[in-house]
């Protein structure tokens, strides 16, 4: 480990997230997806050029030609030691947050370079539980045979695990089997991000995140687990033969299962994690007029602390040093 990683880098993010989070925040409800989206990566963008790293881009807003910011293979801070891998949500939930529902949330990972897992095929399947049932998931076995395997691990019965699923069609037969399991089921609408990371905390009320949801979001859940120290299995899910022949020209076997370590190899990872709107692992961004309160999560995998960070942040004083894009005012 390199001595300039040894910097707890994610108490740098966590401004990035929470400008971000800011941003997005004060277009909540209005049902805006592109202009709360543009507000968030604006924000963004502005404040992560001031972390001291050099950061390439590999989890963002998409490719060159699509984004103009935050896009992938973008290079991204002051151009300082270390280099690093950045994967990037501004806003995991932009539905959420369009219809003013609980659960979005801005998040940034990064980890040794060449370390975070990369495919332009959209879906995975996935499983991710919390450390209690590290080492015990397998993505290819039973949905019954898997949540035994989990509530023996955290001392439990089955009927006593919560699992969070996104409400999708694809998702009927999976949701069949968890009711004939005998577990509870939180179906979510959208954001699987945050469901990942409660997983992997203790007594959070949610203990196992199953389904096929969004590839970065597995890659960021998977960064947030490896510093929780839960455990997560992925298999690429292509929607159509386009997206087989994509895996196949990436070199991807879409039999092969991927473990945490996989989706992210890094030893040294750092995340940071703002509420947008209020949900259940964060408090949403709270306006008082002259400036604004955020509740964020900064990780980190080396030392294994979590730390919930509660600032005030002052926009008068904020004008001054980093301009309107940071507190979510117009230019």
């Amino acid at each position: 480990m390199s001595e300039t990683m040894d910097r707890n880098l994610a108490l740098e993010l966590v401004r990035v997230t929470e400008a971000a989070a800011m941003a997005a925040a004060r277009l909540m409800g209005r049902r805006e997806k592109e202009q709360a989206d543009q507000a968030a990566v604006d924000a963004m963008r502005h404040t992560i050029n001031a972390v001291n790293m050099d950061g390439v881009v590999v989890i963002g807003e998409g490719e060159k030609d699509e984004a103009p910011m935050l896009y992938i293979g973008e290079r991204v801070g002051n151009g300082s030691p270390p280099s690093v891998d950045v994967a990037v949500d501004p806003i995991d939930g932009t539905n959420l947050l369009a219809n003013g529902r609980p659960g979005a949330i801005s998040v940034v990972a990064i980890a040794e370079q060449g370390s975070l897992f990369f495919t332009h095929v959209v879906y995975m399947q996935k499983i991710a539980v919390g450390p209690r049932a590290k080492g015990v998931i397998d993505i290819e076995a039973p949905v019954k045979e898997n949540l035994k395997r989990i509530a023996k691990a955290m001392g439990r019965n089955v009927e006593d695990l919560t699992v969070v699923i996104l409400d999708r069609p694809r998702h009927e037969q999976l949701v069949r089997e968890v009711k004939e399991a005998g577990a509870r089921l939180k179906l979510i609408s959208d954001g699987d991000v945050a469901p990942g990371i409660m997983a992997g905390l203790e007594e959070s009320g949610i203990d196992v995140l199953m389904g096929i949801g969004g590839a970065p979001e597995a890659v960021v859940t998977a960064s947030a687990l490896k510093c929780l120290g839960g455990d997560m299995q992925c298999k690429l899910w292509p929607r159509d033969d386009r997206e087989r022949q994509v895996a196949k020209e990436e070199g991807h076997d879409l039999n092969r299962v991927l473990t945490i370590d996989d989706l992210c190899r890094g030893e040294n990872v750092f995340v940071a994690v703002t509420g947008i709107t209020d949900g259940e692992l964060l408090k949403g961004v709270r306006y008082f007029g002259s400036g604004a309160r955020t509740t964020s999560l900064v990780m980190r995998s080396v030392s294994g602390t979590v730390r919930w960070v509660e600032a005030k942040h002052d926009f008068t004083r904020l004008r001054k040093v980093a301009g309107p894009r940071y507190e979510g005012q117009k230019s």
